[in-house]
């Protein structure tokens, strides 16, 4: 990873893209600092420390901090994530929108244009929620349009990290929305060491206990990594053809299928769904939120098996919807019989497509459900051990896998602009 960040920084079209992503990056954290107006900090920090390891910690860590400065970006990017999940939902239940989407660069435009709008919609809906119930205590307002302007900044603030993350992904390098996510969950790493260091200096936790969640931490690592670079390749046999007196075809190769298609997509959309009923719990009244915080969300006895076994059930459902959509078997087999190519011991045509679906199928079971149990243990061992843990599996399972499907994409362009130079 290293020597691929080295190479790439000596070319300059490689690294004007590089310097593009870190400055939209730096406008993002500076932006995280600067408060919404007419909140009061002072008020907003006790309402924080009131809640010490609940509901709103959990949010302000995926948040990366955001959430507990109330800054313009408070709201964050997870409007834009949630909206992303209906819009693909729906696509799949109307017929009219699954259209749109197959319109080609057009129609993804209009489906990007509606999740966009969807996004700034519910994105009103939370700045409402935060600024006139659950924040309603630090408001220092003498008139309506001091509430509108408060409203309005939150819901700019998520428009402009929509906008940035767009930017990043046409003019730089990676994902944009994947890697404002990413640079939220590490700017929290930090200040989680040294609270740590903190509580075992003093005698509160176990030097023990710190060293068994390392090693699995690190085992988190290793097999994220695993599962991103591991692939199934299929053997594909390409018939020999004559086109006038040349003799094309005869060669043979592979489809790479990888263990993990769809990234980190599902861990993702999976946090960003099971964080609703918690910003619910946020809004409604003490015995509500007290009965969501037992069944619905970590903190709670029973919460979290509950939000364990959601949580394992919402990546599978993830993993297999996003790899559908990546890998139509059914266009794999045309295209291979269009072109003279087949699987060996398999018929072209519908055949070729069961079997490949067969494979994907099992593939993205032993995938998903890896990336599952990876993102809801560390939550379990530290209900176990009775260690408050904010940077759990899913954290993670999302800066591992965002790292490197950042580093292949630097790979990918690196490899793209050798073959243009040797082509020249």
């Amino acid at each position: 990873m290293i020597s691929t960040l080295r190479n790439a920084w000596r070319i300059p079209e490689i690294r004007k893209k590089i310097n593009f992503t870190m400055f939209m990056l730096l406008i993002f954290r500076l932006g995280s600092s600067i408060p919404v107006p007419y909140m009061d900090k002072a008020v907003i920090k006790s309402i924080f420390e009131s809640s010490q390891g609940g509901i709103l910690q959990f949010l302000d860590m995926m948040a990366g901090g955001t959430f507990s400065n109330f800054s313009i970006f408070a709201t964050n990017i997870y409007p834009y994530i949630t909206a992303s999940i209906v819009i693909q939902l729906l696509t799949i239940a109307f017929p009219r929108l699954e259209e749109i989407a197959k319109e080609g660069e057009e129609g993804q435009k209009k489906i990007g244009r509606y999740t966009r709008y969807a996004a700034l919609a519910l994105a009103l809906i939370q700045a409402m929620g935060f600024t006139f119930t659950l924040f309603s205590d630090a408001l220092r307002v003498d008139s309506n349009l001091q509430k509108i302007i408060v409203v309005i900044t939150l819901v700019a603030g998520t428009s402009l990290l929509i906008w940035i993350g767009d930017l990043i992904t046409k003019k730089g390098i990676g994902n944009g929305i994947s890697l404002i996510i990413f640079v939220g969950i590490i700017s929290r790493l930090p200040a989680q060491l040294i609270n740590t260091f903190k509580l075992v200096s003093i005698g509160q936790l176990s030097i023990i206990k710190v060293i068994i969640f390392g090693i699995v931490f690190l085992a988190i690592i290793a097999i994220v990594v695993a599962l991103q670079e591991g692939e199934r390749r299929v053997s594909v046999q390409y018939a020999k053809r004559v086109v006038g007196r040349k003799m094309y075809g005869g060669q043979s190769t592979h489809i790479p299928i990888k263990v993990s298609m769809a990234g980190v997509m599902p861990v993702i959309f999976a946090s960003s769904l099971l964080a609703v009923p918690q910003t619910i719990a946020l809004f409604t009244k003490p015995g509500v939120t007290a009965w969501i915080e037992k069944w619905l969300t970590p903190q709670g006895n029973v919460g979290i098996w509950v939000y364990s076994i959601v949580n394992v059930l919402l990546i599978m459902f993830f993993t297999y919807f996003y790899t559908a959509i990546q890998f139509n078997t059914v266009e794999y087999s045309k295209n291979l019989q269009q072109n003279g190519g087949f699987i060996p011991g398999i018929r072209p045509g519908r055949p070729t497509s069961e079997h490949l679906n067969r494979i994907v199928s099992r593939i993205t079971f032993v995938g998903g459900l890896s990336l599952a149990v990876l993102a809801s243990l560390p939550i379990i061992l530290s209900k176990l051990f009775r260690m408050q843990v904010n940077f759990g599996g899913t954290a993670i399972i999302i800066v591992v896998g965002v790292a490197l499907e950042t580093v292949k994409q630097i790979e990918s362009q690196m490899l793209m602009r050798h073959y243009k130079g040797f082509l020249k």
